[in-house]
Parts: C-alpha cells; structure tokens; sequence
C-alpha cells in the first residue's frame, strides 16, 4: 500500500474528530458531513481538493442553511477563495493546518507530571481518551482528547488554560494523550491546528499537510472551531 492521499487523510481525520465530539456523520455525495451539535446544530461538510463540480455540489448543500460551513483541505486557497465567492460563500477562516506525525522512534511512555499541586486523570471511552490536568483543589489547568482512527491517533481540543501556560502542559498532554493509545500500536497521528498550535506541534515533531480553509454563507460569523488547540 503506497502514502494515503490527500483525500483519505481527511476522511481519517474527520471520523476521528467527530468520535471524540460526539457528532453524527452524513454522506454528501462522495464526501462527508458532521452535525456540529454543541455549536449550530447544522452541517459542516469536508472536502480535500474537490473538483469545480464537486464544490458546486457542496456548495449547493452549504447555501440551503445559513449555519452550514464548507471546509476545504488545498494549497491552493485563492482557487477555492475564488470558487466560494462564485458560489455565494464567504471566508470564515482559514489559518488552520492538518498535521501528521509518524510515533516510529518516538516516546510513547505515560510521561511523569512533574508538580505536587497538579494531578493527571486519563478517562477512556471505547477508542478514545480525554486527559485533564487538574489542581488538587479542582481547578482545571490543561486537557485533550484523542481517538483512534483506521490506525491513526487523532487529536482533538488540546486546551491549556491561561493561568497555566508557559508551564509545558501542552507537551505534557500531547504525550499523556499518545500514552493512552499506545496499546492499539498506532503508527501516526492526524490533528488539525491553529497558528498558535502549530508552533507547538512542530516543536513535538509533527509536519504539516494541508491547509484549511473554512466558508460558510454571508452573515454567519459563529461557525465551530475544528482546531484541536
């Protein structure tokens, strides 16, 4: 079996993120779409590099609610910028990346929490964790989810709270959270990342994929937030 495509890599991604959210998955055409139902309640259909008329297909399910978002993975974001505003979509983003990483070589051990006034708590849930680092007295510091995917880790809301950064919690639950799936023996991660997360991520080794670019229709501004920091 050769590299997984583009295309593939998102569909991974996607199942993994919407299992760790809870989120109902439907088919649009050759594509998927996720109900974001903590956020609009509506759709957020996904595509990697879609031809003219699959984007005029998506386009046409996006434009029949005016919640729904379209997110497209490319390198080629004035193309698809351009196909929007044909379409009638508007930017809502589009600063987001999908990462990978390869965890051959890589620590995998539960790292050790290096603070007395801090405890880890790992829960599971069938192919999935959630790790929070908590004061002694409750009060959450960091947190992150994680799911497995057709052999992938995929990573989801890695949260640092703002009294507790510059402190590597972000790091410490990178590794806690691939300590937790280490039993499935997976050989990668996917995760999709904001700017400031992106920093972070390189740090730890991952490379980017894709760009993300997030449309959705003139005068909806809420969106949701596929970023897992």
């Amino acid at each position: 079996m050769g590299e997984p495509s583009l295309s593939e890599l998102l569909g991974i991604w996607v199942e993994g993120w919407a299992s760790t959210r809870h989120y109902p998955v439907q088919d649009v055409g050759a594509f998927k779409a996720v109900q974001l139902t903590d956020k609009s309640g509506d759709w957020e259909a996904f595509a990697a590099d879609p031809s003219e008329q699959e984007f005029a297909d998506l386009a046409a399910f996006v434009t029949e609610s005016s919640p729904r978002l379209m997110t497209v993975l490319t390198e080629n974001l004035p193309a698809y910028r351009a196909l929007g505003e044909k379409h009638g979509l508007v930017e809502l983003a589009a600063d987001q990346e999908l990462m990978i990483m390869d965890f051959e070589g890589k620590d995998v051990e539960a790292p050790w929490l290096n603070d007395d006034e801090l405890k880890l708590t790992t829960d599971y849930e069938d192919h999935s964790a959630t790790v929070t680092v908590a004061t002694t007295d409750g009060t959450l510091a960091a947190r992150g989810h994680v799911a497995v995917a057709h052999g992938y880790a995929v990573f989801d809301r890695i949260i640092t709270e703002p009294a507790f950064r510059r402190r590597g919690l972000g790091s410490f639950i990178m590794r806690a959270l691939t300590a937790a799936m280490s039993e499935h023996n997976l050989d990668q991660g996917l995760l999709i990342a904001s700017t400031d997360g992106q920093h972070l991520y390189h740090h730890l080794g991952w490379s980017d994929v894709s760009q993300v670019l997030v449309l959705t229709n003139p005068g909806n501004t809420q969106g949701g937030s596929l970023s897992s920091d």
